[in-house]
């Protein structure tokens, strides 16, 4: 049977080289997962006793293509082959009486694994289970445990921990291998000593809870996700609620509107009671309306428009899927921030400042439009640049501003713009004597560089945190921008609404800078690179999904279409048959 994790035949997913054995990195794991040998000869002797059956099952040449009972597949084969290598291939689990006394604690962190947003069925649980009653069932009986089973189980369990060990502390899927912009820090672990040491201990179940991140973004997501899955399973059906012209605004009749109070009451943004019939638009269902469109990233305006109806119309069941996604990129990245860090929520198109845990500022941030995709990363900020010029990107150059200096020669010295070869600027009649219409992106040897000024989209200050991308934080000249709603119009940089009050919080350690003293220092025009007396980290995710503060559970648009890639590529979680009903949604 083939396992729910295979995507061999996905293009993006390519077979790895492997690994160094000692040490392994846990987020290239899905690599074996995708192209899993399966374990056990049908003909196998049944006399071998379970060491030598390990054995052979990870020294023979055929021992990637052996199925255990119930044709389970080994996911973690080289990792597998090395823990049993170690342990001169005896069993790990079976105990000293074939009891297998701590299988049931990793059971147990397997059904909970699907609070995290994962399948059980990843992790051999139907199997485990069976052949685990299977052997208690015969030592019940006073008869002599089956090697078979006994080796077969020994190595689903040892394969089960391996991959929820990897999984919960690095997700499921390799970010990289989905699409370049995403950079998650990944941290190498050796998983097979962290199961002979649990196992030691007698610390399954604990080893693999501490594995689960612990930062609030992600354990808040987690009592979302239940509380989305029991709408889910409450309302399966979820009609759609139909847009007509006009909108709907407070003080309007409407058919519609008994539906929408309903639904807005089953989502939690009018409270039970608020005349769920009444088709009158009245003040109650306004602050209704509000909720539900500011915990969706909507224009909060309280009439229902286009957008909001359509917000509307997506179910629970939906909903359900984009928190298990969220909660993956969660697992991805985002690891020990740090007690003091910038976050940039880019779906969110805003930017916190947090200390201690705590939010102590907020701004609303720019990001790069589609195809211009501001990129996911964490680097630290160490320094600011006051009044920066801008090195205007190649292709910027080429395919934006080469050709409005074709239709106005005069564009350039208009926007204090420079034309620099290998670093020199270019002046009078070399400038002159340039044919604009004969360049293009294949013969374009020159640098464009705007200097500081009201036109420079930099603005006054730059904020730096190197990196691969050249992406950083900057000031803009174009204010009405953040007034938006959706926010993407960037070049992938990020631009902030308040870069003053800014650096100003990012250098109030420091005796020379002051609110006064930096104001006068942008006044003066001069480019000034401005070192942070305590250099901190600045990550910047992509959730359309989270629980703020408030414990409100937001959603956001997927303006990148990563939605959409991560779910093609990450099973979907199917929910339990007990937890399903014929209930219709309002």
């Amino acid at each position: 049977m083939p396992h729910p994790l295979n995507l061999q035949g996905s293009p993006m997913f390519t077979r790895l080289p492997r690994l160094p054995m000692s040490l392994l990195i846990c987020t290239l794991l899905a690599q074996l997962l995708f192209s899993a040998p399966p374990l056990l000869l049908a003909g196998e002797p049944q006399a071998l006793p379970a060491t030598e059956r390990i054995k052979q099952r990870f020294t023979s040449e055929e021992g990637r293509s052996w199925l255990t009972a119930g044709e389970e597949s080994v996911y973690s084969y080289d990792m597998a082959a090395v823990f049993y290598q170690k342990r001169e291939y005896r069993p790990a689990w079976a105990g000293s009486d074939s009891r297998f006394p701590q299988a049931d604690a990793l059971i147990s962190s397997i059904l909970q694994a699907y609070e995290e947003g994962l399948t059980p069925e990843y992790y051999h649980i139907k199997p485990v289970e069976a052949l685990l009653a299977a052997l208690r069932a015969r030592l019940a009986n006073n008869l002599t445990p089956d090697p078979a089973q006994v080796a077969d189980l020994d190595v689903l369990l040892t394969d089960a921990f391996l991959l929820l060990s990897c999984h919960l502390s690095n997700g499921c899927i390799n970010p990289v291998m989905l699409k370049a912009e995403w950079f998650a820090h990944n941290e190498k672990m050796d998983v097979t000593a962290l199961l002979e040491k649990s196992l030691k201990e007698n610390r399954i179940k604990e080893t693999l809870t501490d594995l689960t991140p612990k930062e609030k973004l992600y354990t808040r997501l987690r009592p979302a996700l239940a509380r989305y899955r029991e709408l889910a399973a409450q309302y399966p059906a979820w009609p759609e609620i139909p847009f007509a012209s006009p909108s709907l605004k407070k003080g309007m009749r409407d058919g519609r509107i008994p539906a929408i109070r309903q639904r807005l009451a089953v989502l939690g943004d009018l409270p039970a009671g608020e005349n769920i019939n009444d088709d009158f638009f009245d003040a109650a269902l306004v602050r209704a309306v509000l909720s539900f469109q500011t915990r969706h990233g909507l224009d909060a305006d309280g009439v229902i428009g286009a957008k909001t109806i359509g917000a509307f119309n997506v179910s629970p069941a939906k909903r359900v899927r984009q928190i298990e996604i969220n909660l993956e990129r969660l697992r991805w990245s985002f690891r020990n921030p740090g007690k003091r860090y910038l976050l940039v929520n880019i779906a969110n198109f805003e930017l916190d400042v947090v200390e201690e845990g705590e939010t102590v500022m907020t701004m609303r941030v720019v990001v790069g439009k589609p195809f211009w995709d501001t990129p996911v990363f964490s680097k630290k900020m160490s320094y600011l640049v006051l009044n920066p010029p801008w090195n205007i990107p190649r292709s910027i150059a080429v395919e934006e501003i080469l050709p409005k200096v074709r239709r106005d020669r005069q564009y350039l010295l208009k926007n204090n713009i420079r034309v620099l070869r290998n670093g020199s600027t270019i002046q009078g009649q070399q400038l002159q004597a340039i044919e604009w219409s004969r360049l293009s992106i294949d013969n374009f040897p020159y640098q464009l560089r705007q200097d500081p000024g009201p036109a420079n989209p930099l603005g006054s200050i730059k904020f730096m945190f190197p990196n691969e991308f050249d992406v950083y934080l900057h000031d803009s000249p174009n204010k009405g921008l953040f007034q938006r709603s959706v926010r993407a119009f960037s070049h992938g940089c990020i631009r902030i609404e308040k870069p003053v009050e800014l650096a100003i919080h990012l250098l109030r350690d420091s005796q020379k800078w002051t609110r006064e003293t930096l104001l006068a220092a942008i006044r003066e025009g001069r480019e000034q690179t401005v070192p942070l007396p305590q250099p901190l980290p600045v990550h910047l995710l992509y959730l359309t999904a989270w629980v703020d503060g408030k414990q409100t559970v937001q959603f956001r648009d997927d303006i990148y279409g990563r939605d959409r890639v991560l779910d093609e590529s990450l099973p979907a979680n199917q929910l339990p048959a007990k937890m399903g009903n014929t209930s219709k949604a309002p």
